[in-house]
């Protein structure tokens, strides 16, 4: 059953990957073109670290031209994503079905893709969002890599404390009330961990608003359209799986 599991959580992340790049590409990559443009010559965004127009250098012939970054380059990254994700979810998934409750199998996957969206994706996000071409400087991408894929870490290890944490509780105070403690929780902790990492903010002072809008929205709703169809794909297929198991064992 595990292989099974694993084999359709997969193929539920090559799914959910195909949707999600459907919509990265209606609704992100005009913002990426847009922000693209401006660095460009004659464009209006600035260098930040100078305060002047960004040399010849930086545009120099890209070795993966744009139309392919935009198509194929953008649907191996998000199809590799979505399959690892899903194969992620269905190992989280066989450990957690049975132990939430008597839960329909279709209930426990969108429960585990709603709480792994808000914690691998939404909080880090409203700590550090995402930004288009031309926003941040060019020495500080390490730095910057560093402090988000760390916040993510911190914000899965605090989220997997918080939901052990809250099936103990739910046995002393109740499912509902022992959900509100533990997400009560993660919000506290998680809340002091934002607020001690530094903020960045590095968005030049003439970057326009709406693209810059555009853009982070897009990737948000590149994000809910990925984890939603995953967690709705998974839960049938778990569903079938695992109710011919019942059938053969009956």
């Amino acid at each position: 059953m595990m292989k099974t599991l694993l084999v359709r959580g997969m193929l539920a992340g090559l799914i959910a990957g195909v949707l999600a790049f459907g919509f990265a590409y209606a609704f992100g990559e005009p913002s990426v073109n847009a922000a693209i443009g401006l660095e460009e010559p004659g464009g209006h965004a600035h260098s930040h670290d100078t305060g002047t127009a960004p040399s010849a250098d930086a545009h120099e012939e890209e070795l993966v031209p744009r139309d392919v970054q935009s198509t194929a380059g953008l649907l191996t990254g998000v199809l590799v994503y979505g399959v690892a994700i899903g194969g992620l979810l269905s190992l989280a998934f066989a450990f957690a079905q049975g132990r939430l409750g008597s839960l329909r199998p279709r209930v426990t996957a969108l429960l585990l893709t709603s709480g792994a969206f808000a914690v691998v994706f939404l909080v880090p996000f409203l700590k550090y969002p995402a930004n288009p071409p031309a926003v941040g400087q060019a020495g500080t991408i390490g730095a910057r890599t560093e402090l988000y894929f760390g916040f993510v870490a911190v914000s899965l290890l605090v989220g997997i404390f918080a939901t052990v944490s809250g099936r103990k509780l739910a046995g002393r105070f109740g499912a509902w009330n022992g959900f509100l403690l533990a997400a009560a929780g993660y919000l506290a902790v998680i809340g002091v961990v934002a607020w001690l990492l530094p903020a960045v903010d590095e968005v030049p002072a003439g970057f326009p608003a709406s693209t810059l809008w555009s853009f982070r929205t897009a990737s948000v709703g590149t994000q809910v359209t990925l984890w939603l169809a995953l967690g709705l794909t998974f839960g049938v297929f778990a569903e079938k799986a695992l109710t011919r198991k019942t059938a053969v064992a009956a």
